[in-house]
């Protein structure tokens, strides 16, 4: 066997060609947060190094020595290198659910099941934010003969650093269950560093084994662990001082296996420090108190595993049940993509206060922390599963403005670049948009809910933004809108028509607390704006984008909340001229934002597709969108910005607002319940 690694441009044809669909732009493998997110780019595992979701190299690599032939199921070699008498395995099959993507390959008498599992499990914050995935490795004899098999993985350093050129330590130690292998940066500039195409460089990951598996673990160069591993002459283990560009390995005994065998290990991430909150570094949730490790983690994760991947399993399913009995299968498939990105996208902590923080990132956006606009989009997911996350992902914004550093009469922006969050760093205001958000997702936080406690405690900046929207609501000036990459616009008729609900919502939420008379007044506000809207926006056969301009259009997607909330504020009939119209415009890969440009936002497709009431119609929005992910060109995580003529990425990638998606699962979900409520009344009577 040759065992010196040789160019890549050596390699002749390794296997058949891949049997496996595609099923998204990219795999989602390890999520957890801005930082620790880790995906597949290409549809096979073995084709192409796993990234970081910002494009960066973090680096997994799997191989599997079967009766002496070796195999690669993982990953892939550094572009320099590769042994020519490596075999790729041959993937089958890959599958993605809501909190799993799993692998099927085949390495000789050995079929490869791989699976990685994150337990984004939001009924369970502790464990939801336990920043521990689980990577499964399953062997099993496909020809009915035993076969001696033995697995290798190795995770690169580069998980723990922004740039490969920073230099690393490493070390090993074990737990009650586990034997571990640890790497961070030399430097650890804790929370020193903020912006967009930034990745963590202080903290430790952790590579994980059960002691019982008599694994042995190492670290080394990849070139060094890959000839290792096919002589079967390892070096030996001993901590690292300092290097760069090092891989963690595990290697597993040598056996004989007849039967299924499972290999486990544990990738963990622990950052000490996660958010700089207005002066207070804040450590992540699920060591909030000061008093947990890591090393319990681990253990904990461990213990647990076959419970939380029944779970997880139960969960996906039910998952994909819902998404096809609200709106067909292409839109259950945009669920499960939209699920584990859209959690991963934020960092949960607890405030000096006590309360949650469930902070986004503008991921190749701007690297703003927990942007209100932001929040907005992707607030149905939370919304459906955990409101406690919403609020979290809107008490900071009400706290910067209770606490009097903010001043200004309506929301700010965001409250800084992540992961500092001392005060608003984007350029400018977005008074009506901002405003009309925390109003209106207030108001869903109390109907989720069924009680006004949270609109309670915030009654006086709700009120201010209220105020504010009266003024200045209706008729906006030129100013930016969530759609800012669109630039300025005035008069902007969705923008009105946020300010109007957000009106219309505080007038629910005055009547929740037993303010009638407010909720009369602020009812009959939006109301009236409503009936003036319609006469400005009127363009015939649609209304216009703009007030001014009827030869223009947009998705009113804004009206969705109208309807979710049931505040009847606009007449059918808005919904229904508008919804004719956007079928005369939809492109291959869905219905433009507006008539400025072919580009459109899938969260907003989604959102607009639920104001019809007709099935068929909210397919033929929505499967194009889905289209799209599995066309696209732009092999990233999904996008949400795209064009819709071609199967291309304006800009945007691994955001949180994907969270969107759910919004007709939310909007079907609130009306079941509705429907057992009248018929519970019913019962009563």
């Amino acid at each position: 066997m040759n065992n010196k690694l040789k160019p890549q441009k050596e390699l002749g044809p390794a296997s058949p060609v891949n049997l496996s669909p595609r099923l998204a732009p990219a795999y989602p493998l390890i999520t957890h947060d801005p930082y620790f997110s880790i995906w597949s780019f290409t549809d096979e595992i073995n084709q192409s190094p796993t990234k970081h979701w910002s494009g960066r190299e973090h680096e997994m690599l799997g191989m599997i020595k079967v009766d002496g032939i070796d195999y690669l199921f993982l990953g892939s070699f550094p572009q320099e290198y590769l042994d020519t008498s490596i075999e790729l395995a041959l993937q089958k099959d890959v599958k993605l659910s809501a909190t799993q993507t799993t692998y099927l390959l085949s390495c000789g008498g050995i079929d490869v099941e791989l699976c990685f599992t994150s337990p984004l499990l939001m009924d369970d914050l502790e464990v939801m934010a336990r920043p521990v995935s689980y990577i499964s490795v399953k062997t099993l004899p496909n020809d009915m003969r035993a076969h001696e098999v033995q697995v290798f993985f190795g995770a690169s350093t580069n998980i723990a650093v922004d740039e490969p050129s920073q230099a690393v330590t490493a070390a090993f130690s074990s737990t009650s269950h586990l034997s571990y292998i640890r790497s961070g940066s030399v430097e650890q500039p804790v929370l020193e560093k903020k912006g967009d195409d930034l990745r963590i460089d202080w903290g430790y990951m952790y590579v994980a084994a059960s002691i019982e598996a008599r694994s042995l673990q190492n670290c080394s160069s990849a070139p060094e662990a890959i000839c290792g591993f096919i002589s079967q002459t390892p070096t030996a283990t001993t901590p690292l001082k300092s290097g760069k560009n090092k891989m963690l390995t595990t290697i597993f005994p040598k056996e004989t296996i007849a039967t299924e065998k499972e290999h486990l290990l544990l990738l963990g991430y622990d950052d000490i420090l996660a958010i700089n909150y207005f002066g207070e570094h804040l450590r992540p949730w699920w060591n909030r108190d000061g008093n947990n490790s890591i090393e319990k983690e681990l253990d904990k994760a461990y213990v647990e595993y076959t419970q939380l991947k029944n779970k997880c399993s139960a969960f996906d399913l039910e998952l994909q049940k819902m998404g096809r009995e609200h709106g067909g299968e292409a839109y259950a498939k945009l669920l499960e993509l939209g699920y584990r990105q859209s959690i991963a996208a934020h960092k949960l902590v607890e405030s000096p206060e006590g309360e949650i923080l469930f902070l986004s990132k503008e991921n190749f956006s701007n690297g703003s922390i927990n942007t209100v606009d932001v929040t907005y989009p992707s607030a149905p997911l939370f919304l459906l599963y955990n409101p406690e996350l919403l609020k979290g992902m809107m008490n900071g914004i009400f706290y910067y403005s209770e606490s009097g550093k903010w001043k200004k009469p309506f929301p700010a922006h965001d409250l800084g670049t992540y992961p500092i969050a001392t005060g608003q760093t984007y350029h400018e205001d977005m008074p009506v948009e901002e405003a009309g958000n925390m109003l209106i997702l207030t108001a869903a936080i109390v109907m989720a809910e069924e009680k006004a406690d949270y609109a309670l405690k915030h009654w006086d900046s709700l009120s201010i933004w209220a105020k504010f929207l009266t003024e200045e609501g209706f008729d906006p000036e030129k100013q930016l809108c969530t759609d800012d990459f669109a630039g300025h616009l005035a008069r902007n008729a969705n923008l009105s028509i946020k300010a109007i609900v957000g009106l219309g919502a505080y007038g629910y939420l005055a009547g929740e607390i037993g303010n009638k008379a407010l909720a009369e007044e602020f009812t009959s506000i939006a109301g009236s704006m409503a009936g003036m809207w319609e006469v400005l926006a009127n363009s015939g056969d649609h209304y216009a984008l703009t007030f001014n301009d009827k030869n223009t259009w947009s998705q009113k997607y804004n009206l969705v909340w109208d309807k979710l909330l049931n505040l009847k504020i606009f007449p059918k009939k808005v919904y229904d001229k508008e919804m004719a119209f956007y079928k005369t415009k939809h492109n291959k890969y869905g219905l433009p934002l507006d008539s400025r440009s072919d580009y459109t936002k899938s969260d907003w497709i989604l959102w607009t597709a639920t104001l019809t009431e007709s099935p068929e119609d909210f397919k033929k929005f929505i499967e194009p969108v889905y289209l799209f992910a599995i066309e696209s060109e732009d092999r990233v995580p999904l996008t949400d910005w795209h064009y819709t003529s071609r199967a291309n990425m304006e800009g945007f990638q691994a955001r949180s607002v994907v969270g969107g998606f759910f919004i007709k699962s939310l909007f079907e979900v609130w009306k079941q319940r509705e429907v057992a409520l009248v018929e519970e009344v019913g019962e009563e009577k």
